[in-house]
């Protein structure tokens, strides 16, 4: 079994292939690469979009019969915020509580008016998971400290560890009432993306979410983030690898 820092040193090894394609831009690529990212980390929290459906919501504005309002929203929404996050980083803009607040918006967009971009006002359990997250009056300050940990450690940590540890820093602190997951997972990629890293896409399937969970849940109970790290390590890889196949095809 190969050790974190094995894996790191693979993921730098095809980073620094893809940095030898760095002119190659293909629209059609990255449209389905967000496409596929947009419905991996939905199926994870419940969504039953099929994958040719999210495209079909998001490229047609289709309304697929039999599925709820709310999938539909969540395929465009979560679309529309990798489009955000990917603006972002071409305006250099900077990764704060305005920049946060703003993803999160738009995840919940036509879902939750009240809660969409806002932090919680009250206190909430995570279901299936023995972690309670932070009372609501303490998270003010742990967001505060989650900014500092972006400014102090974005040029200290290998960035496949950096983004790892903002994703798993989010999801503990758990600041909003809906939402935690997909923006987690989105401010991971803003920052593999800042790195020149692709979007790592984290399988929706059954088991991939319970090993994803799992390894979340390992943070939080035993204090121990290798597994976490590995998995998003492992992830990066093979969309990494993905991409390099991709590329050599044009």
């Amino acid at each position: 079994m190969s050790t974190l820092i094995d894996l790191l040193d693979h993921a730098d090894k095809l980073k620094i292939e893809l940095d030898q394609y760095r002119n190659w831009e293909n629209t059609n690529i990255l449209e389905a690469l967000a496409v596929e990212y947009t419905y991996d980390s939905n199926r994870i929290e419940g969504n039953t979009l099929t994958l040719r459906e999210t495209d079909l919501v998001i490229h047609k504005g289709l309304t697929i019969a039999g599925k709820a309002l709310n999938e539909h929203l969540e395929a465009i929404n979560h679309y529309q915020a990798i489009h955000f996050i990917r603006d972002l980083i071409k305006a250099n803009e900077p990764f704060n509580k305005h920049s946060l607040l703003s993803i999160h918006s738009l995840i919940l967009h036509g879902i939750d008016r009240d809660n969409a971009g806002r932090y919680r006002q009250v206190p909430v359990m995570i279901s299936g998971s023995q972690h309670t997250p932070p009372q609501p009056w303490q998270i003010e300050k742990l967001m505060e400290d989650y900014f500092l940990f972006y400014q102090q450690q974005k040029t200290q940590l290998h960035p496949i560890i950096f983004a790892a540890e903002l994703h798993e820093q989010l999801a503990t602190i758990h600041p909003f009432i809906d939402g935690n997951g997909r923006t987690a997972r989105l401010i991971m990629n803003l920052t593999l993306l800042q790195s020149g890293f692709p979007i790592t896409n984290i399988n929706g399937d059954s088991e991939s979410r319970l090993s994803y969970y799992s390894a979340l849940e390992k943070c939080n109970i035993e204090q121990d983030k290798t597994d976490f790290y590995k998995l998003i390590t492992e992830y990066t890889i093979a969309s990494l690898e993905r991409l390099l196949q991709l590329i050599k095809t044009i």
